[in-house]
């Protein structure tokens, strides 16, 4: 069985700095709730797994990727992943990762996934892959964004800032209004947190709903 997936997410983090993440592979990896590289072979070849839990119950996928192109000029990478668990089952995904900047500090992911699944997770139907590559897509995207985000250069700080426009005042005053500056941007709200495992309960979760649904007539 066979999907396609086409999403857009908004990302807010400058050009550069989700190109960085985006065009590192092992630190792109670990974008993917669950996944983890484990050995490289050479510069466009990987061997990794993909941990899913639901409940008290883990499935391990191993799997290899293979990088098919970085254009750095189009900011876009295409990769290749294939695995298969203990039971056979097996899936690949051809994924085509694309940032495109909206302003300095503003980006737009784009990721197109071609998704092909044999053995148990076939019998859950088009619909249901469609939503469940989705979600896995959207917790993706989630990640990326805060990994950007954390490289991203710091540039003019607000601390730098007060310091330069009190620099006329005299040196003194410059480090009082840096310093005041720096304190109250040293005092952020929570940051969001790295989504470390597939969430297979909300997977399970989407497939039970859209099980209802296709048995009932009804759009989820």
């Amino acid at each position: 069985m066979e999907v396609t997936i086409d999403k857009q997410y908004p990302i807010a983090a400058s050009d550069k700095a989700c190109w960085q993440v985006l065009s590192d592979i092992p630190e792109l990896a670990t974008c993917m709730p669950g996944a983890k590289i484990t050995e490289q072979i050479d510069d466009t070849h990987y061997k990794g797994t993909v941990k899913v839990k639901v409940g008290p119950a883990t499935a391990s996928f191993a799997g290899d990727i293979e990088v098919l192109g970085i254009d750095e000029g189009a900011r876009q990478i295409r990769m290749l992943g294939k695995g298969a668990d203990k039971g056979g089952s097996s899936a690949s995904m051809e994924l085509t990762a694309t940032i495109e900047a909206v302003d300095d500090q503003n980006v737009t992911l784009t990721g197109k996934a071609d998704v092909i699944v044999n053995g148990k997770f076939a019998q859950f139907g088009g619909r249901m892959m469609t939503s469940v590559s989705d979600m896995i897509l959207k917790q993706f995207a989630d990640n990326f964004a805060i990994k950007a985000q954390a490289v991203q250069p710091a540039g003019a700080s607000p601390a730098d800032a007060a310091g330069a426009s009190a620099g006329e005042q005299g040196s003194t005053e410059a480090s009082e209004a840096a310093t005041e500056a720096a304190t109250t941007a040293a005092a952020p709200s929570e940051a969001p947190k790295m989504q470390t495992e597939l969430n297979g309960l909300a997977i399970a979760w989407m497939l039970v709903k859209n099980f209802f649904a296709r048995l009932f007539g009804k759009k989820t």
